[in-house]
């Protein structure tokens, strides 16, 4: 494999940059998509997993299921195989890269195997009738995601060489403890969502516990975070963080404000379907400019230029007429 590797062309600069781009986009994107099929009704479209219906990898028609639902279905599961490929691709642009970079190549990994797990969870979730602690486990696993797909963004302009830190060891540990409490955040978004109306399906049972009380739980979350966030600009004002952090963290203070008119508007008007997958997009969003602001109090060299290919060895292990040892 390694041999094989070596005959493909050094992955260009621009090339794995466009690709981890896609590959965050995409992974923001199925969430979004995921939360079209929540509330459209359309969870058990297809009835099984991996196959759409038993014998079928695709939609069948029958009484049971209107057609809608199962193409929304079944077209949120073909989405799903673009995140696949591009997070296949991701992985082989930084398999070939060269010279290979550790931290590059580790964080391209962790998106296809990330994707696997992911489609086991929404296996687990089909076969489980849409329960709601398994979407729960679906949504914060692509929020993950997200936040490892940002990382991997970063990498592909940075070296694995020694790591200088844009602030104190306090700064970074306050923007570790915000991280936490978005977490927390998101944890207590979905479980509203579990008692909410848009289960994916009109028979799902719902979780129950009082929505207002659950909504409180969650606002209370968005303040704390807001709170920290605060925290945040100060330590960074006091401490001279460079401008480049700055404006991270102002983009990550917007896109928290805008989720959180949203969230207030969504709640206001009985949340309507448009809203609550405008909210999924917001918290991808929220979650990738987060992991965006902890990703610049660190930085890395920039990469050495790209290695020529080497020349193959003849039989016998000496060097093809006319080839150096740097180049074809």
């Amino acid at each position: 494999m390694t041999g094989l590797l070596r005959r493909v062309p050094s992955t260009p600069p621009v090339l794995m940059r466009r690709l981890s781009i896609a590959n965050l986009v995409a992974q923001i994107g199925i969430g979004v998509t995921g939360s079209v099929v929540r509330v459209t009704g359309s969870g058990l479209g297809c009835s099984t997993w991996p196959q759409c219906e038993p014998g079928s990898m695709v939609p069948v028609s029958h009484a049971e299921i209107a057609p809608l639902h199962m193409w929304i279905e079944f077209g949120n599961r073909l989405l799903g195989i673009l995140v696949v490929l591009t997070a296949g691709a991701t992985l082989l642009a930084a398999l070939c890269t060269r010279p290979r970079r550790r931290r590059l190549t580790a964080l391209a990994l962790a998106m296809p195997i990330g994707v696997v797990a992911q489609a086991v969870i929404g296996g687990i979730t089909v076969l489980a009738g849409l329960a709601w602690w398994t979407v729960m486990l679906h949504f914060l696993a692509s929020m993950v995601l997200v936040w490892f797909a940002v990382l991997l963004v970063t990498a592909t302009t940075e070296d694995d060489g020694p790591v200088t830190f844009t602030v104190p060891a306090a700064g970074r540990g306050l923007v570790l403890f915000s991280t936490a409490v978005l977490a927390v955040l998101l944890v207590a978004g979905t479980l509203v969502t579990a008692a909410g109306p848009h289960g994916g399906d009109p028979d799902t049972p719902r979780l129950a516990v009082d929505i207002p009380l659950l909504t409180q739980i969650h606002v209370d979350a968005l303040f704390l975070y807001l709170g920290v966030l605060v925290g945040i600009g100060f330590l960074f004002r006091a401490v001279g963080a460079p401008a480049a952090l700055n404006r991270r963290y102002a983009t990550l203070i917007a896109v928290v404000l805008a989720q959180g008119v949203l969230g207030s508007v969504q709640y206001a008007l009985g949340v309507p379907e448009l809203l609550v997958s405008l909210h999924v997009l917001g918290a991808g969003l929220v979650t990738a400019a987060a992991a965006w602001m902890w990703a610049g109090t660190a930085t890395r060299p920039a990469p050495p230029a790209p290695l020529p290919r080497t020349a193959d060895p003849a039989p016998g292990g000496r060097p093809l007429a006319g080839a150096s040892a740097d180049a074809p």
